[in-house]
């Protein structure tokens, strides 16, 4: 995989502009913060997007895919002040579970579809070919 930086460019801070990366896509679904009962495991945001990605990587252990294979996250957030004043306790979590930043994008929605959830995750990852 390659990261892609334009020259001239400021380097982001927390993803990256853009990912070149050829092999097995691998794709999931939304993920909230909840255990494998469907139950949030709390009511704060953090604790939510942490066990979201937890989640992420979960998933993708499934197909054989490791942290290091993301290549782009969407976040949907119900509470941009939650996301911004918590950030620095996810990103600490985050670095431990992934690693790396991937190119990401961040939306904040009115609501989601499960009772209570503060985050939703989609994750896209490439296992590269072996060749």
């Amino acid at each position: 995989m390659n990261i892609l930086q334009p020259s001239g460019w400021e380097r982001p801070r927390g993803y990256a502009n853009g990912i070149a990366a050829r092999g097995a896509l691998v794709f999931t679904s939304g993920q909230f913060g909840w255990d494998s009962h469907s139950q949030l495991v709390s009511e704060r945001y953090a604790e939510q997007a942490i066990q979201a990605i937890r989640n992420i990587v979960a998933v993708l252990a499934e197909a054989g895919a490791k942290p290091e294979h993301l290549v782009r996250l969407t976040w949907y957030v119900s509470d941009r002040q939650a996301y911004f004043e918590q950030a620095r306790e996810v990103g600490q979590a985050y670095k431990a579970l992934v690693g790396h930043y991937p190119p990401m994008s961040a939306f904040e929605v009115r609501s989601l579809m499960v009772e209570g959830a503060k985050v939703q995750i989609e994750a896209t990852a490439v296992i590269p070919d072996l060749a």
